[in-house]
């Protein structure tokens, strides 16, 4: 598994949001994470449609501050009360936590175990603190939990695990609350799950690992959250590779709108599929001053994504490779071996990309394969996956992988891909960058291991490029564009990448003039 884009690579180890300003003000944020403001964008690049900002963080609405009807009443005073209460509870109770912080027990395993329906709800004032003692906030397997109005803070999850519905139960709803500075992810996703109107900051890993260890999530809506500073261990630099971070990190998701975020200033990606998801609307998001790319849609099927606003990401990770000397074209919005399949159900059977504004990124699209890289291939770092179009991995093998279905159902294609009135500005002085940061992208590498793949030499490369439906057309230009085809040693202009060679981009406009 993993942010799979170097030529080289192998194997490595219905609520009502809180919209409150528009995508054309200055959108300096307005949290405690204390991010510095960069460059107001101009009014003239704005996108016809302007994108609201979901600021939760700072404008989060207060909870009751008298006990629902029939509540249980929560004691902050009583350390444990909320797990004791909850165990002594039928299902389907309410609990009213009162003003204050609000304590488990000190072993580090103490947690709330909710039963199927319970709600949680926070008066004013109510948190939930581990005290950098308790692993986990609330877990277990019931359906149908809600946790509403409640700060749950200071949680110590191992790596890869989260605090808040730990173990991925499903149908739960988590909506205006606030889940800040634990480690781990904030939380965990499963089935039918909604997220909606939550400040997820400043948590050590992700603002929510979408992973179910069994089955596959579906039906995820995650909808007006501001996602925000997260992945403050660092976690990239800890295991080099390990694709192990972002605001929030999708696996094996079928299903999923993403709308109406407010997607800022996290380490590293801000939403980041990964490995065998499809079915996803990604839609009217703001995804902005994100160190590493806004958005990676990776190893994975069949999406829209639309009418979001796209501006100032990649420049921590983007700057870091060219100053490195790496010449692969890395990409704010980033297509690694994912693309349109008809034969998987889902609202669409392409890759729709269309009606967004991206403004002074790091580049803008990359669409990549890695040759090496398909299933059971040693060169694929979700090793232990095939594509949705192979059931059982050993099937990829030598003879029957060079030769139909297999020699096509063994890859995730990067394919049929549309991408379209779009608007891609940039201004070199205001990402303060002179080469490497103006590039769009559809390439693979020289296929060479192992070495009974069948798809060795630039088969792949020639495929992406000329015969897999990989589309832009009628989008705006704003700045000095460059373009990378079948490999990242060609890099053309505008007028080569509309000839007849590509035959790209048919009627969309380009003026190299910065800005506008």
């Amino acid at each position: 598994m993993g942010y799979e884009r170097r030529h080289w690579a192998l194997a490595v180890a219905p609520l009502a949001l809180a919209l409150l300003a528009t995508a054309g003000c200055d959108s300096t944020p307005t949290s405690d994470t204390g991010a510095k403001p960069r460059s107001t964008p101009s009014s003239s690049a704005a996108p016809a449609k302007k994108t609201p900002v979901a600021r939760v963080c700072a404008e989060a609405p207060a909870g009751p501050e008298k006990a629902p009807a029939g509540a249980v009443t929560v004691d902050p005073k009583k350390v444990g009360d909320l797990t004791a209460k909850t165990k002594s509870s039928p299902a389907h109770t309410t609990f009213w936590l009162r003003p204050g912080t609000h304590r488990l027990d000190p072993d580090r395993y103490a947690q709330v175990i909710p039963k199927k329906g319970d709600r949680y709800i926070g008066a004013p004032g109510a948190v939930l603190d581990g005290r950098k003692k308790n692993q986990y906030a609330f877990g277990g397997t019931a359906h149908g939990v809600t946790l509403s109005h409640l700060t749950v803070q200071g949680f110590v999850a191992p790596p890869d695990e989260g605090v808040v519905n730990h173990d991925s139960a499903d149908g739960w709803v988590i909506e205006h609350s606030t889940i800040q500075h634990n480690s781990g992810a904030g939380l965990m996703a499963g089935a039918r799950q909604q997220v909606r109107a939550n400040c997820l900051r400043d948590n050590g890993q992700y603002g929510m690992n979408a992973y179910k260890g069994s089955g596959r999530v579906t039906g995820l809506v995650v909808e007006g959250n501001e996602i925000v500073g997260n992945n403050t261990g660092d976690w990239e630099r800890k295991r080099k590779g390990c694709g192990c971070t972002g605001g929030i990190k999708f696996w094996a998701v079928d299903g999923a709108d993403v709308r109406g975020n407010w997607v800022h200033d996290n380490r590293g990606t801000g939403l980041w599929a990964d490995t065998n998801n499809n079915d996803f609307r990604i839609e009217d998001n703001v995804l902005e001053d994100n160190d590493g790319a806004a958005l990676i849609y990776e190893t994975s099927y069949n999406a829209v994504i639309r009418n979001n606003t796209i501006r100032r990401n990649n420049w921590v990770e983007g700057r870091k490779a060219a100053k490195s000397g790496d010449t692969f074209p890395f990409a704010t919005v980033y297509l690694s071996e994912s693309g349109g399949e008809p034969r998987i159900k889902a609202r669409t059977d392409k890759i729709d990309i269309y009606g967004n504004l991206l403004e002074d990124n790091w580049s803008g699209i990359t669409l990549w394969e890695n040759a090496d890289r398909f299933c059971n291939s040693p060169a694929n770092t979700s090793s232990g996956d095939c594509t949705l179009l192979v059931k059982k991995t050993k099937r990829c093998a030598e003879p029957a992988i060079g030769k139909a279905p297999l020699y096509a159902d063994c890859r995730w294609k990067t394919q049929r891909v549309d991408i379209h009135d779009n608007r891609f500005v940039l201004d070199k002085s205001v990402v303060k960058c002179t080469v490497k940061c103006d590039r769009m992208a559809v390439l693979a590498n020289y296929g060479t291991y192992p070495d009974w793949s069948p798809y060795q030499g630039e088969k792949v490369a020639e495929a992406i490029t000329h015969k897999q439906e990989n589309r832009w057309h009628d989008n705006v230009y704003r700045g000095p564009w460059k373009f990378v085809v079948q490999d990242q040693s060609k890099v053309i202009d505008f007028a080569q990448w509309k000839s007849q060679s590509f035959r790209q981009d048919k009627g969309s406009t380009l003026d190299p003039r910065a800005g506008g």
